[in-house]
């Protein structure tokens, strides 16, 4: 058990790296939809979901590469070959997308401004993949999880100053330093400008790498590397569109005179799911390494199983548990009601995120068996049905429509992800357990949150019950895993 006791311990503090940085915007959320109307935050959160494309596409898959041949290959050509080539792609982009902002601002209607500082947040960004994937390969959760932490603090902080601070500031001192930063109406620019800057300070603090590389690529290992890494790439990108191109197309299907303002609310509803991602986030941080490092175990198949199980029952617990208490935390994290009108999507978000979180543990087959072409092509159908449903539902159903497709797409992978996995890479999943557990948390949450919404008693004696069941489940094994008898 001590295998599992070091699994938990990293995932635990890859949980804190993600856990601390996204309960920051617990803060943001709610000083974004303060101060800004639904059609502002609907702006930033579009520009946010072409970012979320846009990493994909510069990381082209060399994380996950970096990590399958890391171990099996020399670690030092690995480091150098991946840098080298994200660098020099980063710095290709950089200059392309430069050239060409003017023509990226006419044709998406964002102002030039913006567009120039998500190109060099999303160059700096990419610039760091590889240093990242170097820390976790090297067991160094602690330092990982102090940088993510930095950035965020360093944007949380800057976001604050920009939006709160400094217009009070200004009109105290007029004619300035302080005064001359001060631009009114200019609250979008100092989202994206506070973004910048903790992400430069980043690329600052793990600029050593790039001093302790090589710097050559090894050409054949580079093919091999590209060959295993486009296909992840390609199901990035259908995840990108997946997660964040709803937006898009409620902006360009909805009557323009509401498609941002209905984009600020989903968006923010949305932010509801954010417990569910985290810890399926930080689990995938932690266990992404730990499933290529015990590949070549005799009872890897074993442990994958067991893995997947306990994600399942940690998993529907925060389901469960953030449903029933979903209205009082949007109090915390939402407070203009005007925002409130779409509650109505957090169930379905809260168990697509969920169903997500099942499909990349089950996702391992595709990638130790250097199938990762069949990953894309899951991905690829997840997109369709993302955007077959967004194009069929959201001229009727508005944003719901567009959480009805999540949920669909996302179930839709994890589905077929296990019926191939079965084939190609069996893993001997307790099926029995996992399906009672899913079915209960997702009927206890729906049937709460449809019928007893804001009966407290209900809701927490639906999670004792619950959580009592688990519990006289999974004891035995529970004990054995924290080191008790």
């Amino acid at each position: 058990m001590s295998l599992f006791k070091n699994l938990f311990k990293q995932t635990a503090i890859y949980g804190i790296a993600t856990v601390v940085p996204r309960m920051f915007s617990f803060v943001l959320t709610p000083l974004y939809t303060d101060i800004l109307p639904e059609q502002e935050y609907g702006e930033v959160s579009i520009i946010f979901a072409w970012m979320v494309l846009f990493n994909v596409v510069l990381a082209y898959g060399m994380e996950t590469a970096f990590f399958r041949f890391y171990n099996a290959n020399d670690a030092k050509k690995v480091q150098a070959t991946s840098t080298v080539s994200v660098f020099w792609s980063s710095i290709a982009f950089l200059a392309a997308a430069l050239l060409g902002r003017d023509y990226l601002a006419g044709a998406s209607g964002i102002d030039v401004q913006y567009i120039t500082y998500t190109i060099w947040v999303l160059v700096l960004d990419a610039l760091v993949i590889i240093p990242f994937s170097k820390l976790r390969a090297d067991s160094r959760p602690m330092f990982y999880a102090a940088v993510k932490i930095g950035n965020v603090v360093v944007n949380l902080g800057l976001n604050v100053f920009f939006l709160l601070y400094l217009p009070k500031l200004a009109t105290a001192y007029p004619d300035t330093l302080i005064s001359s930063m001060y631009f009114d109406g200019f609250q979008i620019g100092y989202i994206f400008i506070s973004n910048l800057i903790a992400s430069l300070l980043t690329f600052v603090v793990l600029a050593p790498h790039y001093f302790r590389i090589s710097w050559s690529i090894d050409k054949r290992l580079w093919k091999k590397m590209l060959r295993y890494s486009f296909p992840i790439m390609i199901a990035g990108v259908a995840f990108a569109i997946n997660e964040t191109f709803d937006r898009i197309l409620l902006e360009n299907i909805l009557p323009e005179n509401i498609a941002k303002a209905e984009i600020g609310i989903y968006s923010a509803c949305y932010k509801l799911a954010i417990f569910m991602t985290l810890f399926a986030t930080a689990f995938r941080l932690g266990i992404e390494p730990f499933f290529f490092s015990h590949a070549k175990e005799k009872n890897a198949p074993q442990t994958y199983a067991m893995i997947t199980k306990y994600f399942v029952i940690f998993g529907s617990l925060i389901l469960l548990t953030v449903i029933v208490f979903s209205d009082i935390l949007k109090v915390l994290i939402i407070r203009n009601e005007s925002y409130w009108e779409g509650m109505q999507v957090v169930p379905l978000i809260i168990m697509a995120n969920f169903f997500l979180g099942i499909y990349h543990n089950l996702s391992v087959w595709y990638k130790l068996s250097d199938r990762t072409k069949m990953g894309a092509y899951i991905s690829i159908i997840g997109a369709v049905v993302t955007l077959g449903l967004n194009i069929a539902l959201i001229p009727q159903y508005s944003y719901m429509g567009s959480a009805i497709a999540t949920i669909s797409a996302y179930g839709t992978m994890m589905i077929i992800s296990y019926i191939l996995g079965s084939k190609y890479y069996p893993i001997p999943y307790d099926l029995k357990k996992i399906g009672a557990y899913l079915g209960i948390s997702i009927t206890l949450s729906l049937v709460y949150f449809y019928f007893f919404r804001e009966n407290y008693i209900v809701g927490i004696s639906a999670i004792i019950v619950y959580t009592g069941f688990i519990y006289k489940s999974e004891k035995a094994t529970l004990l054995r895993i924290i080191g008790q008898r």
